[in-house]
Parts: structure tokens; sequence; C-alpha cells
């Protein structure tokens, strides 16, 4: 599950993400995505709105093609969808995923509901969490190497579409980097359970159709 926010800046503690981008993979070939806005309980900062190129009457006017939330609903679906493919035991894939939009998520939750996400059952330390950056740096640890690990130069050093700070292209461009490492470190075999199911699954699949 690819996962990624477009926000009003760069504080984690202070500032709201603006739209969410869900994707799903299931054997390395994208199944469903999401994508919704939301408006803000405060401005968007002029650094922030010239990385993603969105005020709030940018938003305000998606409303006629996309789904746009309150700042509380937004919160909530977001929870909802992360807590669903918890459920299934997906893994989140990100760029900065724990120490920015999660931790962003984090606070905003609180700040409006005051409780904390895992009073309504999302549980940070249960997430099985793949940060691209962080894998990129066990790839390869010298940062004289690779001194810059940012989304978008992840995706030149390994051949990927960029995302262009649109979450919901930025979370596919996440997955789509992670399994370019992957490939990276198996000598450019892709691990099997990224592109098949388990026999096991199969094989329970065809028993259940006899």
């Amino acid at each position: 599950m690819g996962f990624d926010t477009e926000t009003t800046g760069l504080d984690v503690t202070t500032e709201r993400a603006i739209s969410y981008g869900f994707c799903a993979y299931r054997y390395g070939q994208p199944e469903s995505d999401e994508y919704f806005y939301v408006v803000p309980d405060r401005p968007i900062s002029e650094g922030a709105r010239r990385i993603h190129g969105l005020s709030l009457e940018d938003i305000e006017a998606k409303r006629a093609t996309d789904s746009v939330y309150s700042l509380e609903a937004g919160l909530m679906h977001a929870v909802e969808v992360m807590r669903h493919y918890q459920g299934l035991g997906a893994f989140f894939v990100g760029s900065n995923l724990t120490r920015f939009d999660l931790e962003m998520l984090r606070w905003s939750y609180q700040s409006a509901f005051s409780k904390r996400l895992e009073d309504d059952g999302l549980k940070f330390s249960q997430m099985r969490i793949i940060d691209v950056v962080e894998h990129d740096l066990v790839i390869e640890p010298s940062r004289a190497t690779r001194s810059r690990r940012g989304l978008d130069h992840l995706c030149s050093h390994y051949g990927v579409k960029p995302g262009g700070h649109d979450a919901l292209n930025d979370a596919r461009a996440a997955v789509e980097v992670f399994f370019e490492q992957v490939l990276f470190n198996t000598a450019g075999q892709m691990a099997f359970g990224l592109t098949a199911p388990p026999a096991s699954q199969s094989l329970i699949g065809e028993a259940n159709h006899r």
C-alpha cells in the first residue's frame, strides 16, 4: 500500500495534510487507489504552495470533480482506509513515511479529536512500514556515494517516473522505487512473493472451486 500526503507546511506538529493518496498493489501490480483533498484549518504556506501548487481556492474548486473533505472528515477517512489495510496485513510504503506523513497524521488527529490514533484502533507500533529512504540507506549506506535520498532523487536513480508532488502519484512512485530496490538487491530477480500468490493460497483457491 503506497501512501503519501501533500501538506500546508513542514512542521508535523502544527501543519495539516491537504491531500491523501493511497494505492494498493497485489503481487507487484496496482489493484486500486484512492485520492482525496482536505480543506485545512490553517493557511497553506507559500513554500508548500510552490512545491505542490495548491491553494485553498484550488482545493475548494475541486469539489466539482474530486472528493473534498473537512479536516475532521478527512482525518477520519484516512484512518479508516489505513485501519482496513492494516487489518489485511498490508505493508505501507512511502518516502519519509514515519517521520513526516504518519507523524503529521498522529499530531493532527490528536489536535482535532483530543485523543490518540491508537484510541480508535490505528496502532502505529503494529504497522508494517517500508520507508524507501531508509531502505535505500541500507542498500547504499555511504552518503558520499549517494548524498541525496528524497523521493525525486530516488526516482531518478532507479529510473522511476516521479510523482510530481501529487499525493497519489508520489504514493505510486514510492512503491515503484521499492520494487526497483528489490530488483537491485536480488540481482535482477524480483522477489517471488511480490509477483505471485503463495502456493498455499493457490491450493486454497483450487480447493474452493472443486
